[in-house]
């Protein structure tokens, strides 16, 4: 689903030579920097650790193979891309670009590193939390969006994962990362194509006419996960996602929504309006009292369910990943203990080994409609029988 389609943004007016991305040469990349780790597999790049020469700074290095760019438009998309990080490299929630560079077969982006793991990742494993954490981590989310629609960017595909921490430190920023679908935008422009990920996409996203409050809604999303673990439109398949995030109503009923309070569930209310032109701007949210009076969002630990659930949701969109990539190649013996560790995760009944039905029934829980074959084949990687 992340696929462009028929955007309506113009090309960019600098020419460049075919087959290109930068509308300049740049130096060798491994003339400046070493290649080291493997950091993560984006849907066009590979992400690596890097090191540069002159200073032994670590940074991340997102490779681009050419052949993945299939028409004039995929290359556009990568230059834009580039172009909106530095369009927003000021910002301090924004990962910073360190430099570009392109041969006749990859395209590199040097990126600052952010070595403090995901979001989610870091929330359970502080183990304390509450809803004045959440207000800090949503401030930031939201301020990379007021940041990003006061430079006419719509950002396009914010979640949890595009969100890094810079370092393990308690004091750690959390940083935007990933920029490969945002977009420039005009005042009153709208746009038909459908991209994003299932669970955070905004109505009007899916009516093919939409404009920059998209994100407001993706942020909305990412709030209700934040205060109870799960999404507030859910299904087993992605049509049944849709269905819910179209029609179906927010659940501010069941546990821990009960013990929440009233300002959360009005702020995450006027985000998930369906109707964009009624719906709260990025700074509303960041005027909202539950954001800013400290009084307001309680500061005692969330209900413990909650840090649970947050742990299986991100076990298993990585594990959905990690699938799709099982079946697209095979793993190396870092990703196969990856793999093993997500299974722990994810053992319901604690019997220390994963069945297949408990695999199957966690797959469906986050809309993965894979194949039987598939979800063996996934079992099989890490030799678990299934």
């Amino acid at each position: 689903m992340n696929k462009k389609t028929n955007s309506s943004s113009s090309s960019s007016t600098t020419t460049k030579p075919a087959g290109t991305v930068l509308p300049y040469q740049t130096p060798r990349l491994r003339d400046h920097y070493l290649l080291g780790k493997k950091l993560g597999q984006g849907q066009f790049g590979t992400t690596y650790q890097c090191t540069h020469k002159a200073t032994g700074t670590l940074y991340a290095c997102k490779s681009i193979p050419k052949r993945k760019l299939l028409c004039r438009e995929d290359y556009d998309d990568v230059w834009r891309e580039i172009q909106i990080m530095h369009h927003l490299s000021e910002h301090p929630s924004v990962v910073q670009i360190k430099g570009t560079y392109e041969d006749s077969v990859f395209v590199h982006l040097v990126m600052e590193l952010c070595a403090g793991g995901e979001l989610f990742d870091r929330i359970v494993a502080k183990g304390h939390y509450s809803e004045r954490e959440a207000v800090k981590l949503i401030k930031t989310i939201v301020g990379v969006v007021e940041a990003c629609h006061s430079l006419g960017v719509m950002h396009r595909d914010l979640k949890p994962e595009n969100f890094l921490f810079d370092s393990p430190a308690d004091d750690a920023i959390l940083k935007a990362t990933d920029f490969g679908l945002s977009i420039f935008y005009k005042p009153g422009q709208y746009f038909s194509d459908v991209v994003g990920s299932p669970y955070y996409v905004a109505p009007e996203v899916l009516c093919k006419y939409y404009g920059p409050e998209v994100d407001i809604w993706s942020a909305g999303v990412i709030l209700y996960i934040l205060l109870s673990g799960v999404p507030p439109f859910w299904a087993e398949t992605e049509s049944g996602i849709f269905r819910q995030i179209l029609h179906g109503k927010i659940d501010f009923a069941s546990e821990p929504w009960p013990s929440i309070s009233d300002s959360a569930k009005d702020l995450i209310r006027k985000m998930l309006e369906r109707d964009p032109r009624q719906r709260i701007s990025a700074h509303e949210v960041l005027c909202h009292p539950w954001i800013v009076d400290d009084r307001v969002a309680p500061d005692k630990p969330l209900d413990s369910a909650v840090l649970s659930r947050l742990k299986q949701f991100s076990a298993m969109n990585k594990l959905k990943k990690m699938a799709l990539r099982v079946i697209a190649e095979r793993l190396s013996e870092e990703e196969i203990g990856g793999l093993k560790e997500l299974f722990k995760m994810i053992d319901t009944d604690n019997s220390g080994t994963i069945t297949f039905q408990e695999l199957k029934d966690g797959l469906k829980k986050v809309g993965s409609e894979l194949m039987e074959s598939e979800i063996k084949s996934l079992m099989e990687a890490v030799n678990i029988p299934s």
